[in-house]
Parts: C-alpha cells; sequence; structure tokens
C-alpha cells in the first residue's frame, strides 16, 4: 500500500492481542525462542517484530491492541459453556504475558480491555466508530470471525497462508472466499458450522462447505429457518431439530459493534516509542539482533548498566497458599456449624464467599459457603449436593445475612447476594464490595481478585483451572474435588477480599474517595441484584407483529427501491449501491470513493444526501428496518428465562470512568428510541399482571442542567430557573431574536451546539452533524460561548485543574484521572481534555441516579410498597407500579431523584404511565 492510498482521515491499525500472542507462540512451537534462563520468549518476539513491521511499512496514524478479560462476557450469560473446553494457557504464554504488556507501553500502543466484552467486541465497536468519522481500519488477526466486520474502510490485516508477510481481505475478498453477497453473512456461516474451540454447538451435520451453500441460498440463519420446508430429508431434520442452537450460535459468533469503550479514536493516535523502555525490555528477554536493527550497533553496549540496575532492582516473586502460614476450617458438622455461626454473628465485619455450580446465578445451585473475619484465618461450611437438603443449612444463616448491624464484605458481592436472592435469601446491612473500592481507589488496576491480589498484597491465589483441573469456570465439577482442597481454595478467596478490603480502606480515604464508595457505590449493589432478579415482562407477540410489520416494510422498500433505480440490485451490498446511486443514477456528481475504488454509501454519507433523493431515503429505511428486525425484534423473545417468562439484565458498576453503569445479557440501555420504528420495541416490555402499570421516570435534560450547575452561567441558569425551554432559550440567544421568533431549525441547530459544546465539539464537527458550512458552524459556537461566558469559564478551569492535578471531580468527588492530559501529542491531549470537561457532567450524572435509585429502593420497601424497580436506562427509571399505589409512589421517586444531588439549579423529573414502556415514556 503506498501513501497515496492512505485514507485522508487517517489509517487505524486495531491488533487482536491474544490471537497474536497465540499466534507466535505456536508458529514456533517446533523451534521455540529461548532465553539463557530457558524462558521462552516466542510469543513476545513475534509481537515485537509484528508491531515493528505495521508501524514501519503501514504507516498508521493511530493504532491500539484489545485484549480478553478474566470476567464472564454476554456470551456466557446466554451459554455458560461458551468456551468451557479451552485448554489451558500454556505456562510459557502465561509468564509472557507482562512481558508482552511492557512491550505494547514501550511502543506507547494503548492497550484497551473491556470487562465483560471480547477483545472482538472492542476491535468491532472502535472499526464501526472509525468508519463513520472517515478512517480506514485494519484488523491485525488471524480470526476468520473478524471477517464478518469488514466493510468498505474495514479491513482485516493477516498473516500470509503463504509464509512470510500480510494479505489485506476488503470486502470483495471476504465474499469470494466465503462464496457470498455481503461479508455480514460470514456470522451466518460461522453459526451454522459452530466451533468446537469455542464450544459454539452449531448445527450437528452442518460444516463449512453446506453451511457456505446454505447462506449462498437464503441469505441468514432467521431466512433459513423460515424456509425449512424447502429443505429436503436429513438437513431438513438437522436444522428444524436445531432451529434454537442455530439461533443461539448467531449470538455467540456476532461481534458487539456497540459496546461500551469509552476511549475516542482520537486518543488512539501513534506515538513516539519510549526507546528506553524498549531498550531496557530487549536486554532483559536478550532481543539483541532486534534491539541492534532498532537502536543501533551501540545497543548492548549502552545498556548493561540499565540492566544491572533492573536486575537488582526486581521485587520477589508473589507468594503462593503452600508459603504462607494459615490456618483454614472445615465446618462440616452439625457442631462445627453451629459454632463458626456463633463466631460470625459475634463480629463487627465478615467476609463471605459463595462457591457454586455456575455462574448463572438464576439457576446454580451453592456447592458451599465461606467466611474470615482475619487475615490467614477463615472457615468453610460445605453444602449437600441436593438444594433441598442444603436449605435448612442456609436457613440457619439467615440472621447473619439479613444482619443489619454485620458488615458484609466481598469481591463483586452482587453476584453472591443475587445467587441468595434467588434462595429467597436477602442480604441486609452495610456491605464493602473490594471490586467497587479497586475501582475508585485503584483505577489504573484491573479488577480482577486474582490480579489485585498480585498486585496489592504480593500473593498469588489458587486458580479455579488449578482446582478442577480445566480453563475456565465450569463449577459443576467442582463437586468431584475433594472437600479439603475446595477448602482451601474457597477460604483463601474470602481471606484474600479481606485483606484487599484492608489494603484498599486507606486508599480510599487518601484518594477522597469514601463519599462516593459508602453512599453512591456500596448501597447500589442490593438495589442492583434486586432489579435483576425482577427482571421485567415480554410480550413476545408484540414483538411477532412487530417482526411482521418490518418485513413487509423491508419488502415494500425493497420494491420501491428497485423501481426507482430501473433494476434489481443487492441493496446488502455497499458496492451496488453505490454503482445505482452514483454510477447508474449520478445523483450527486463526483461521488466520494474508498480507497478500494468503491463509492462511499455509510449511513452519514446517505443521511446528508436524503432530503434531496428518494431513493436515498428508501434505502435507510430499508436499513434500519433491517437492522431493527435482526438485531432486536427477532433476537428479544430469545432472552426471556423459562423459568420466570422475564427478560433479566445484568448492571455492572466498575466499567466507566465516569461512573455510569452498563447493562448486559441481554443490553437493554441500547433499545432504539430515536425513531418512530425504534419506538415500536418497547411496546413489548410489559407490567406483569393487569394489577400494575409500568411508570417511566426521566430526567429532563439532566447533563444541561449540571453544566449551569458546574459553571454557575448566570444566562444558563436563569434559563433552568425561569423554566425556559433550554433550546429555544439558547436559539434566541445565539441568532439575537426573542424566543417567539425562533424557529423549528433554528432551535434544532441550537440543540445541536448545547450538547456539542459538551462533547467539545469542533467547527468541522457541528458542520458535519447540522449539514453547514464550516464558517457558519464556527460563528455559531462563537456566539455560544458570547452567550455563556460562564460555560467558557468552566471548561477553561476544569481543564487547567486536570492539566494540574491529573483528574477531574464530579460534584459528589468521584475522580477521573486523565494520564494523557499533557501530552505532547496534540490529538491525544485534546482528546483528555474533551473527556476532563464532559467526565465532569456525565458522572455527575451517573452519581445522581446511583443515589436516587439506592434511596427509592429503600423507600419502596420500608413503606411495604410493591411497586418494584426494573429497570435503569440513561436519565431514566422504570418501575412496575401497582395500581392503586400511583399517588403515593410518584412523590416518592420524583423527590427521590430531584434532591439526589445538593444543586441550585431545578432538577425536573418527567414521568408517564402506562400498560407498556412506550406508553409510559
Amino acid at each position: 500500500m503506498s501513501d497515496s492510498e492512505h485514507s485522508s482521515a487517517g489509517r487505524l491499525f486495531l491488533i487482536d492481542g491474544m490471537a497474536l500472542i497465540y499466534r507466535g507462540h505456536f508458529a514456533l512451537i517446533r523451534s521455540p525462542r529461548l532465553t539463557s534462563t530457558g524462558m521462552n520468549t516466542s510469543s513476545i518476539i513475534v509481537c515485537a517484530n509484528t508491531i515493528q513491521h505495521i508501524l514501519d511499512k503501514e504507516k498508521p496514524t493511530h493504532i491500539a491492541v484489545a485484549m480478553d478479560t478474566p470476567e464472564p462476557t454476554h456470551r456466557h450469560e446466554i451459554f455458560e459453556e461458551y468456551k468451557a473446553q479451552r485448554d489451558n494457557m500454556p505456562d510459557d504464554i502465561e509468564i509472557a504475558l507482562p512481558y508482552i504488556a511492557r512491550l505494547f507501553e514501550g511502543f506507547r500502543i494503548p492497550i484497551l480491555k473491556l470487562p465483560g466484552y471480547e477483545a472482538d467486541d472492542v476491535i468491532g465497536t472502535l472499526a464501526a466508530r472509525a468508519e463513520k468519522e472517515g478512517f480506514e481500519t485494519y484488523m491485525v488477526t488471524p480470526d476468520k470471525d473478524f471477517e464478518q466486520l469488514v466493510s468498505e474502510r474495514v479491513f482485516v490485516y493477516k498473516p500470509s497462508r503463504r509464509g512470510g508477510g500480510y494479505d489485506v481481505m476488503g470486502e470483495a475478498e471476504v465474499c469470494d472466499k466465503w462464496i457470498i453477497e455481503r461479508a455480514d453473512q460470514v456470522r451466518d456461516i460461522l453459526a451454522l458450522m459452530g466451533d468446537a474451540s469455542d464450544n459454539v454447538p452449531g448445527v450437528p451435520g452442518v460444516g463449512e462447505k453446506t453451511a457456505q451453500k446454505l447462506i449462498s441460498q437464503y441469505g441468514s440463519v432467521e431466512c433459513l429457518l423460515d424456509n425449512t420446508d424447502q429443505l429436503k430429508g436429513k438437513q431438513k431434520e438437522n436444522v428444524e431439530t436445531n432451529a434454537d442452537k442455530a439461533r443461539l450460535s448467531k449470538r455467540l459468533v456476532t461481534i458487539d459493534r456497540a459496546a461500551p469503550v469509552e476511549i475516542s479514536i482520537d486518543a488512539l493516535a501513534r506515538q513516539e516509542m519510549d526507546e528506553e523502555r524498549l531498550k531496557r525490555l530487549f536486554v532483559e528477554v536478550e532481543f539483541r539482533t532486534l534491539g541492534k536493527r532498532m537502536f543501533g550497533s551501540d545497543f548492548e553496549a549502552t545498556l548493561q548498566l540499565s540492566a544491572q540496575k533492573d536486575s537488582e532492582e526486581e521485587t520477589a516473586p508473589p507468594k503462593t497458599i503452600d508459603e504462607v502460614e494459615h490456618a483454614y476450617e472445615l465446618a462440616d458438622t452439625a457442631e462445627k456449624r453451629a459454632a463458626l455461626i456463633e463466631r460470625i454473628m459475634n463480629a463487627d465485619a465478615v467476609c463471605f464467599d459463595l462457591e457454586t455450580t455456575g455462574l448463572n446465578a438464576r439457576r446454580c445451585d451453592i456447592v458451599g459457603a465461606a467466611f474470615s473475619m482475619e487475615p490467614q484465618t477463615g472457615a468453610y461450611m460445605p453444602f449437600p449436593h441436593k438444594r433441598s437438603e442444603y436449605m435448612p443449612i442456609l436457613e440457619q444463616l439467615r440472621p447473619f445475612f439479613q444482619s443489619e448491624r454485620i458488615q458484609k464484605i466481598g469481591h463483586n458481592l452482587k453476584y453472591d447476594m443475587s445467587v441468595l436472592a434467588w434462595h429467597g435469601m436477602l442480604v441486609r446491612g452495610p456491605v464493602f464490595d473490594t471490586m467497587l473500592a479497586a475501582h475508585l481507589a485503584a483505577p489504573e488496576l484491573r479488577r480482577s481478585m486474582d490480579y489485585l491480589s498480585e498486585a496489592l498484597l504480593g500473593y498469588k491465589p489458587v486458580s479455579i483451572s488449578t482446582l478442577i483441573g480445566k480453563r475456565g469456570s465450569e463449577q459443576k465439577s467442582m463437586r468431584e474435588v475433594p472437600v479439603e482442597q475446595v477448602k482451601e481454595y474457597a477460604v483463601e478467596d474470602a481471606d484474600i477480599a479481606l485483606q484487599l478490603r484492608r489494603e484498599l480502606e486507606p486508599r480510599l480515604k487518601e484518594m477522597r474517595q469514601e463519599q462516593v464508595f459508602y453512599e453512591v457505590e456500596c448501597p447500589l449493589v442490593a438495589v442492583l441484584a434486586s432489579m435483576e432478579m425482577e427482571g421485567i415482562r415480554l410480550d413476545a407477540s408484540v414483538l411477532e407483529r412487530l417482526s411482521e410489520k418490518l418485513g413487509d416494510q423491508i419488502r415494500e422498500s425493497e420494491a420501491r427501491i428497485y423501481e426507482l433505480a430501473g433494476e434489481k440490485f443487492n441493496m446488502n451490498s455497499p458496492k451496488q449501491v453505490g454503482e445505482i446511486l452514483f454510477g447508474k443514477m449520478q445523483i450527486v456528481k463526483n461521488a466520494k470513493r474508498t480507497r478500494t475504488g468503491q463509492y462511499q454509501t455509510s449511513e452519514q454519507t446517505l443521511s446528508r444526501l436524503a432530503p434531496q433523493h428518494e431513493i436515498v431515503r428508501q434505502i435507510l429505511e430499508y436499513r434500519e428496518a433491517l437492522k431493527l428486525k435482526s438485531v432486536y425484534v427477532d433476537m428479544l423473545p430469545h432472552t426471556v428465562d423459562g423459568n420466570t417468562g422475564r427478560v433479566h439484565t445484568h448492571y455492572e458498576q466498575a466499567v466507566t470512568a465516569t461512573g455510569r453503569m452498563q447493562s448486559s445479557g441481554p443490553n437493554l440501555q441500547n433499545i432504539p428510541i430515536r425513531t418512530p420504528l425504534g419506538q415500536e420495541i418497547r411496546k413489548a416490555f410489559v407490567p406483569r399482571s393487569p394489577d400494575f402499570a409500568l411508570l417511566s421516570a426521566d430526567y429532563s435534560q439532566v447533563e444541561l442542567r449540571l453544566a449551569a450547575e458546574l459553571s454557575q452561567d448566570e444566562a444558563m441558569l436563569a434559563a433552568f430557573q425561569n423554566g425556559e425551554d433550554i433550546h429555544s432559550s439558547t436559539a434566541a440567544r445565539i441568532y439575537s431574536v426573542d424566543q417567539d421568533s425562533v424557529t423549528r431549525e433554528m432551535r434544532d441547530k441550537a440543540k445541536m451546539v448545547n450538547f456539542g459544546i459538551l462533547y467539545g465539539i469542533t467547527a468541522f464537527g457541528l458542520s458535519q452533524r447540522l449539514n453547514v458550512p464550516k464558517k457558519e458552524a464556527g460563528e455559531l459556537i462563537d456566539n455560544y460561548f458570547a452567550q455563556y461566558p460562564g460555560v467558557q469559564r468552566y471548561m477553561d478551569e476544569t481543564v487547567e485543574f486536570a492539566k494540574e492535578h491529573g483528574y477531574v471531580e464530579t460534584i459528589k468527588g468521584r475522580r477521573r484521572y486523565l494520564r494523557d492530559i499533557n501530552s505532547a501529542n496534540a490529538a491525544q491531549r485534546g482528546a483528555a481534555e474533551r473527556n476532563a470537561i464532559n467526565s465532569r457532567i456525565q458522572g455527575s450524572a451517573a452519581d445522581m441516579i446511583k443515589i436516587a435509585m439506592s434511596r427509592i429502593h429503600r423507600e419502596l420497601n420500608e413503606r411495604g410498597l410493591e411497586t418494584r424497580m426494573l429497570l435503569q436506562v440513561h436519565d431514566e427509571l422504570v418501575f412496575d407500579m401497582r395500581l392503586g399505589e400511583e399517588q403515593i409512589v410518584k412523590p416518592l421517586i420524583e423527590t427521590a431523584m430531584a434532591e439526589a444531588l445538593p444543586v441550585s439549579v431545578p432538577i425536573v423529573v418527567e414521568m408517564g404511565v402506562g400498560g407498556n414502556w412506550l406508553e409510559a415514556h
């Protein structure tokens, strides 16, 4: 690829970290690269050579590496056996991982991780986002799953099968390889053929060639299942019998392109490598040839002293359970259990940890419970195998779990509390969750307990894979492990969490995060466990009718598009769409093309042309209907729990830097609301029975109100205090007209400016969104700051504070650290400045709704009301409201939400009640 072929916006390379590491290890498995001490550095050297090749030959403007995390993903939520059969990670790779992390840090390449999501999802999300911003994205991976993401600006960059070098796969190459019309059909083929390595079931008897043939003929898994009457013999029987497996498999192999990845593309701008750090690493792992090639012939001589110093400063390896004195007891008789219960009931704080048969809190059984009150001590209470036999034992623990006095300590307590809730045991009293404490007091560290133990305690815990002999957390086999071994593992977990509490508690105080931890995060744990257990009822018949309606609309749009085009073509092929619109019909002259010569047909491109051309509007409507049908309408019914008949989403607190929660399994925060068709999906969410109604309580323009509070801009505060429409007020000010003279177009532009300013929008960005000249957009921004000088002052002061302290704070004191705020790289520094400005607002909004949720939950329970909180979706709360409780519940909710934070600006809560979510909104 020559420089002339580069995208004007930039070239983003996203590296699939673990795939690259495994490839490096096994590529040299017959002749591994070993140091003089016997350390296998095969994966490290392959990673180093790959990075150097990309940087030197491909000249990326932006680059990052994505890595998996140990936390379960939404795929595990829907299929516990996902990837359960994978072998343990080779010891050589596990040893190499810290060195590979140092390698990426030396090259100054960001390492991206998102708990609850795989690296595939991170890459898919960033690739989709970069495409909209005009980048060309290259996904560096040998994994065929990524081929489903290929588009006119997204490519797979994979090691060549011919030996040496790399192959670039675009849409044409992917479609030719799989014999399909469009790249996203790869996921349908993968779903049918399954994947033994990931334990994706697929359809028995359907291999790659058969899957290709079926998808080439029917287009998708859904279409195939709708037309099984056209199949014959054993194939028909296999497909029909395993229809649910096919749908499940498609969900498992589909890469999420809307994961909550907070980092911006700008923050991935390429940086100059840290030569000193890389030199030290290369000396340590004996990469002399690479070091000389990169840094010159004096490489070894200049680093001898540095290598010697590093070796002297190396810390001792972490200790293990065999090296630490400990006293772990086994409470396996009635007498021992009674004695243990007496001890924990007399304690002020107890760490507990449940061992269960699986990760799904709704379905798993309890294997046993571990308790610890002092470091290096604790006890394990094993449970019988049958639930009917262990429930009496659990009942003996009820006084402890429901004690309002005893503080319960644990790591990711929401899981344990959820398991207990599904067993009819509610946990009450104060809690100390070490995962949440680490999120606030050690934000630079990963959240897993094993990692925190090594990082903060210098102690390496026993891994579950060591205990049960296989990778992952298939805990049903734990029942086969001798109870003495389970005791050591289980009590060790409780012991470690207890020690982490002692390590993190002073850090919370030192970093002034106590208020956020104790008043915002910890009280919310029980609330979320309760909401997850409640779930929400889904009326599948509504979605069935909507699916039929969308199917009709898809066919009608298709027919009208063919009529307008004068011929039939594949509307799911960007290439053919471009040729029809810009080649044949020439709806615009000199239309933009991609690097491969295809016309650009992205949503952003077509949206700008839609007002002038019916065929463009029809294509956009076709695409929306197709996406809604396949991604939401046809998939949501499969998320209903068969036992409860409800959808149970999961909420995660310790994920985002701003404090906002995210929903998964399924993600109900992404249910569309901006278009009429998308809104129809909310009709399917209904009350639990005719005696209830859904109530929606939504903060009105909360981010703008908090911006007014934080900036103390007089004009903005006055607008809210006078009950004015802020967008009309802004329009009147920036256009210098009376509010009565503000047109709809002026208000819409002012609305975009209002929200855009909070996210650091530029004149160019605003011009693109409003489809106006850059000069006009710049004038709008200038007029905005002239009318709201306090906002400009807030932005300047926030950035100045961040540069001095390295972080910003919300109203409640939640901190967000910004490591690039003083970066020499302008793109990274600019992204950090924008995050500084917005994080205070977004973070304050997140704290506000969390506090409100805890207060509402407490009030509903204390008053003995039957109304229950079901969902949190951004700035909205959804309730199952008992009819007859409306006069009590609505003011209770409104007060709790409006008074959650001590602010001077009026906080407005809009409420609605209805027979479904749409009616209530």
